[in-house]
């Protein structure tokens, strides 16, 4: 099963990219990195890296790293940059709900605004797949779109839960997309561990006239 929006492959194909990393990742990072160990011995994974921003972070910071997205031309772009720099970092073309990597290996996972790119039942598998990989006592960082958003009603909701079409809003041209309600939530994290963290944040535009309203999840969770 694969929904990738094939949007995405050509926005980075035509050098679509971002240098630094989103500041709710690093403090994700520091705040759960394992503290009883080096640096140099923990690892971070992250499903959809795109061009590998975050991990780039994470491999200047002395994390072990890996990750993977969908699109080809992301992946050649971060592993560009980490060679570049001479950083080290598995990198892989790959599906968020099919990881390849083995069962309890990763101390922190990271996803962000990749799962909202995917409908509900590949939402799931991914969630899974990251709860598999994660050791005992991993933390898991998930950041996506709330139904608050302007653009959220400014598309065509598709029968998999994403928006398609989005014709308003900050997100046009963004592909389909999902937007979560605080029941997804619950829904995709039940069973699968301790939440630690399940913020709602909104903030509003007002130089803007209409569609101003931009809202997302933050939820870091704990396999137990």
């Amino acid at each position: 099963m694969n929904t990738f929006d094939p949007i995405w492959e050509t926005k980075y194909a035509a050098g679509h990219a971002q240098r630094y990393p989103w500041d709710c990742v690093v403090s994700f990072v520091y705040r759960q990195a394992p503290r009883d160990r080096s640096r140099g011995n923990g690892n971070v994974l992250e499903v959809g890296c795109r061009t590998g921003l975050n991990l780039w972070f994470a491999a200047r910071e002395g994390f072990a790293v890996a990750g993977l997205d969908a699109s080809p031309s992301a992946i050649d772009a971060a592993r560009r940059r980490f060679e570049t720099e001479g950083l080290q970092g598995d990198l892989r073309v790959g599906l968020c709900h099919e990881l390849p990597w083995e069962d309890e290996s990763v101390d922190l996972a990271i996803d962000r605004w990749s799962l909202m790119r995917v409908g509900h039942a590949v939402q799931r598998q991914a969630v899974a797949e990251v709860y598999r990989v994660l050791r005992p006592g991993g933390v898991f960082f998930s950041n996506g779109y709330s139904e608050r958003h302007s653009s959220a009603q400014a598309g065509v909701r598709q029968p998999d839960g994403r928006v398609t079409g989005i014709a308003r809003g900050t997100l046009v041209g963004a592909g389909g997309l999902h937007f979560s309600t605080h029941g997804d939530i619950e829904t995709l994290f039940a069973d699968l561990g301790e939440i630690l963290v399940l913020e709602h944040v909104e903030v509003e535009n007002l130089a803007l006239m209409d569609e101003r309203r931009h809202t997302e999840w933050r939820i870091v969770a704990r396999k137990t």
